[in-house]
Order: structure tokens, then C-alpha cells, then sequence
């Protein structure tokens, strides 16, 4: 196990969240094969496919697991045993005919144009530090449709406003362009104008506490400012960074953008990630029909 977590680790580059997971999922398994067997000494190389769905049924029925935690504990299972494959550790992979419970996904919740518009009609009027942070925030999210992690993992080196883009780091450290517009570029240069010159060197998004000190912005405090400007002018339950992403991806997809060009924007790994615009697209332009058409109803 600690082989494959170190693999996972360090020649996957996994984030350590993914990692920590990787390892719970595992320990959990063989905890249940080694009370299952009544043996300690039971090893997870000697399980088997019918192990693996006994396992499954338990967390199903027992632990109450949802089809979405299934499929990830399932992930790391198929991830290892192809491990232990290629390293000769096993003959063959006890997971290949095991197959997931199917997820109904939700679609993707989205900030409306007119809410948009709301929430950055007094950027103009932001001259503190405080103030035009969080609304560049605001409009570097909806502009680019990064992740959280990849705007507080920005940089002043990722910031090219003579090229008028961002470069952004996503999973993996696999790096992407992200073109920017004009509004982003005067926030940004007035953000620079004000913040504090103890900036820690090269961060880009910083946070100044009541003593003076400053530090990299944190996530905690991101979900704050994302909730609390959004939850001025949107009724969404949800008011988080993520959806600032999906009103990104859904915007472009509305004014006409390739949804290959979204993909390479916001920094899928393929295809089918993005698709899933285009199903809340149509789901909208349904129920604008259903509401206007004299005939829609029978």
C-alpha cells in the first residue's frame, strides 16, 4: 500500500487531498477483509472480485454510501490492483469486472447575465485594498473560469497584461492561456496599485490582517467574499467559486463559443467534462419554450 500511495503521490503528482482519500478507501477495505476473514495477516493481494463486491454491498447497505462515494471508493480500487499489475505484485485485476453504480448528475447551477452585471456595477467605485480584491476576485473567476485552487495559486509571474492573459496552473500542474478583457485588466492594475508592499514575494492574491501583516490569501476567506457579493444579487443556495466556473463555462457556450475552445479554457481533460454545459444550455432554452409557446402544453 505505501508503494502505491508514494506512486500516487509523487510520479502522479495527486493532490494531497486525493491522496489522503486514496489511502482512507484502501485502509477501509482491508479493515473489512481483515475482519472479514478473521485474519490480520489477510492481504489485500489476496482479495477477490467477489471480496471487492461484498465490500461494495456493505458500504451500500450498512455504511449507507451514495453512488457518488461508491464509484470513488471503486477508483482507488481499480487504480491499485492495475498497479499491483504492472509491478508483478498480482497475476491479474480482481476489479476489471466490477462495475460502479450509475450517478444521476445534477445539472450545473449558474449565476444569471443581469446578476452578473449587478454584482460588478460599482467596480468603478472600489479604491481601497480590501474593496477592489474581492472584486477582482469576482471578475478574474467569471473572466477565465479557473478553479479556486488555481486563482490562489496565482502568481505576479502568471499575470501578463501586455499580452492581455493569465496562465494558469490546473490539475497536475498542467498549464493553460487564458485571455483576458479590459474591465479584468484596469481592476487588476488598480489592485496592484494598492496592495501592500510586504507582499509576500510573487503571490498575487494576498489578504491584510488588522496588525499589518500579509499573507497569501486563504480558501476560507475566498468562499467568504464569493458568498457574501454573491449573495447580494443572486437567490442561488449556493454562492461559491465553483459557480462562478459554471456561469463562466455556461456563458461562453450562450454567445456562441465552441464548446472545444470551452474545454481548452477551462482546462477539461476531456470532452465529456464540458458537455454537460450544453444539456443546463438546452435545459434553459426548454423551459423559456415551455413558458412562451402557446402550444407547449398541449
Amino acid at each position: 500500500m505505501k508503494s502505491f500511495i508514494d506512486y500516487i503521490a509523487i510520479e502522479r503528482r495527486y493532490s494531497p487531498r486525493t491522496v489522503e482519500a486514496y489511502e482512507a478507501n484502501l485502509r477501509d477495505f482491508a479493515d473489512y477483509l481483515t475482519t472479514h476473514y478473521a485474519d490480520p495477516a489477510f492481504s489485500l493481494r489476496e482479495a477477490t472480485e467477489s471480496d471487492i463486491k461484498d465490500w461494495i454491498l456493505y458500504r451500500i447497505e450498512v455504511k449507507k454510501d451514495s453512488p457518488r462515494t461508491i464509484r470513488q471508493r471503486l477508483t482507488t480500487l481499480h487504480s491499485y490492483y492495475r498497479f499491483l499489475l504492472r509491478t508483478g505484485a498480482v497475476n491479474r485485476d480482481v476489479t476489471r469486472r466490477v462495475v460502479a453504480p450509475k450517478i444521476d448528475k445534477p445539472l450545473p447551477v449558474f449565476f444569471k447575465p443581469q446578476e452578473m452585471q449587478q454584482v460588478t456595477a460599482y467596480d468603478d467605485q472600489a479604491d481601497d485594498f480590501t474593496s477592489l480584491r474581492d472584486s477582482l476576485i469576482i471578475e478574474m473567476l467569471y473572466q477565465t473560469g479557473m478553479r479556486q485552487a488555481e486563482l490562489l495559486g496565482l502568481t505576479d509571474a502568471d499575470v501578463d497584461l501586455s499580452n492581455a492573459q493569465v496562465r494558469i496552473f490546473g490539475k497536475r500542474r498542467k498549464e493553460r492561456i487564458v485571455p483576458i478583457g479590459e474591465k479584468l485588466i484596469s481592476l487588476i492594475r488598480k489592485y496592484l496599485a494598492v496592495r501592500p508592499d510586504n507582499a509576500p514575494f510573487g503571490t498575487f492574491f494576498v489578504r491584510q490582517k488588522s496588525n499589518g501583516d500579509v499573507s497569501p490569501l486563504t480558501k476560507s476567506l475566498l468562499y467568504t467574499i464569493v458568498r457574501t457579493r454573491m449573495g447580494e444579487v443572486s437567490t442561488l443556495k449556493k454562492h461559491s467559486p465553483h459557480v462562478l466556473r459554471h456561469t463562466f463555462a455556461t456563458a461562453m457556450l450562450d454567445n456562441g463559443a465552441d464548446i472545444r475552445t470551452i474545454k481548452d479554457l477551462m482546462g477539461h481533460a476531456s470532452i465529456a467534462a464540458t458537455q454537460v454545459y450544453t444539456h443546463t444550455t438546452f435545459d434553459q432554452i426548454r423551459r423559456s419554450y415551455e413558458a412562451a409557446h402557446p402550444r407547449a402544453h398541449g
